[in-house]
């Protein structure tokens, strides 16, 4: 069954029904776009959770019957997604920290003052959303068939997938152009996979893996003796393809020397092994991939021109990552996924907070590198979250490789990369709040004094993150 992620009502529950009505319509008033839903008991709430999805529940502590602790417990085994804020007029440390440890998002002490809850139902309502949006991507990521190759939703994926619909129904060859690391091969075998030829198996080779005096006969085969050390006869990956596809990467980086025999192989549909006398039909279709601008490599010399024209029948572009963007969670989900389940380690979960850190942050190796990224996520957090920290203390390390390995200095090393995590977690903590010292402490889990401490130590000043006249919150 496919979950509705599409809810935002609001649900208020309080057993005193003046006060319920009353915050029903400042929020009604406030954020006009939701639904209000308002209940006076427990079990009517959960009645009510059970008919429809809500995006947010705020709920009295003190109730007749079940008090509002219950109706969190059970409130979240029903809708796991569902974001809860806590009202009390018996307001205390000791229910605000009960409440937020038993999965409440947030706690307000009555009488609530109207600009302070609609700052915190903006936030839960913006928490909710993204929750939603873990789940969809979740889902979706579930969704995926265990040998599909292509994941993306955003236009530019669209349509990719559509050309890749196109092309797989003929047998042009077909010239992949993109980035290293986004994901050239994966499109290969999905035209592969798609095609008439589908029912057999693709072969591969990567034109820089081989040397440069064994590439002809690793395409073409040679004969008992061809040259020294050819002591029996071997097929070419041009035979075993036949009747099936040859994938031919790195085909930019093809020696000079090789590639008018290619092209001859390409226009005659025939191979003749290496020391043979007579060529072989054959019936192999060829798709090219590279991340080499062809046509600056003609201009070099490097490149026939004929054999650029030959290989470009049809041609596709694979998107880097920084122009699908909003794939990337999408992506991070379904590696996920598929790294917990071959380490075997259970299922683990992105916090809203670390997808919108791996969503802004940029990916010069495209599909590859994030899959490295969360592959190192996934073996190094033992939790079954993974938090926003922890994938910020990854970044750090990654981008100061020699001190994460402890090159040089171990204690100024581990110096290095602590200090740098601290200034990347605070400055996105302080973003995050918007130079809210105080919530900015309770987020991180924090003393307020601590941190303003580590404020002072880094030179950074939290008023510059607050909006014009917006006061401090000392």
């Amino acid at each position: 069954m496919t979950e509705d992620f599409s809810s935002d009502a609001i649900l208020v529950v309080d057993d005193e029904a003046t006060f319920a009505k009353g915050i029903a319509r400042l929020l009604q008033k406030g954020f006009p776009a939701h639904t209000v839903l308002v209940r006076d008991s427990a079990a009517k709430a959960l009645e009510a959770l059970q008919e429809r999805p809500c995006a947010l529940m705020i709920t009295d502590v003190r109730m007749p019957g079940q008090d509002g602790f219950a109706l969190l417990e059970q409130a979240l085994t029903v809708a796991p997604a569902l974001t809860v804020v806590m009202l009390t007029g018996y307001g205390s440390v000791e229910a605000a920290v009960k409440a937020l440890k038993s999965g409440a998002y947030d706690f307000l002490a009555k009488p609530v003052d109207q600009d302070v809850l609609f700052r915190c139902v903006a936030r839960a309502l913006d928490r909710a959303a993204l929750m939603r949006e873990n789940r969809r991507l979740r889902q979706a990521a579930g969704a995926c068939p265990r040998g599909q190759s292509i994941i993306g939703e955003s236009p530019a994926m669209r349509r990719l997938l559509g050309e890749i619909q196109a092309v797989a129904q003929n047998d042009y060859t077909v010239l992949i152009q993109g980035e290293s690391g986004s994901g050239k091969e994966l499109v290969a075998r999905t035209i592969h996979a798609l095609s008439r030829r589908g029912a057999n198996t693709m072969v591969s080779l990567n034109c820089t893996a081989v040397p440069e005096h064994l590439l002809e006969s690793e395409l073409f085969g040679h004969v008992k003796g061809a040259f020294t050390g050819a002591a029996q006869a071997r097929q070419g990956l041009f035979l075993a393809a036949d009747g099936s596809t040859l994938h031919l990467d790195e085909i930019g980086d093809m020696p000079t020397h090789v590639q008018p025999k290619l092209l001859r192989a390409l226009q005659e549909k025939e191979v003749r092994p290496v020391g043979g006398s007579e060529a072989i039909r054959v019936d192999a279709r060829i798709l090219a991939s590279t991340n080499r601008r062809l046509e600056a490599r003609m201009a070099a010399g490097e490149f026939r021109e004929d054999l650029y024209y030959r290989l470009n029948v049809l041609t596709l572009h694979v998107p880097p990552l920084r122009e699908r963007s909003q794939d990337i969670p999408l992506l991070a989900r379904h590696f996920l996924a598929r790294t917990c389940e071959e380490l075997e380690t259970g299922e683990k979960e992105l916090t809203p907070d670390a997808l919108d850190f791996i969503k802004a942050r940029n990916w010069p190796g495209n599909v590859r590198e994030l899959l490295n990224f969360v592959r190192r996520a996934a073996v190094f957090s033992s939790g079954p979250y993974i938090t926003e920290a922890q994938v910020r203390l990854l970044d750090a390390q990654a981008k100061n490789p020699g001190a994460a390995t402890g090159y040089g200095n171990y204690l100024e090393a581990k110096e290095r990369v602590l200090d740098d995590f601290t200034r990347s977690y605070v400055l996105g903590l302080m973003e995050r709040t918007r130079g809210n010292v105080t919530q900015a402490a309770r987020l991180s889990g924090l003393e307020r004094v601590s941190l303003q401490k580590i404020l002072k130590r880094l030179g950074v000043d939290a008023a510059r993150f607050r909006p014009a006249g917006e006061y401090a919150d000392e």
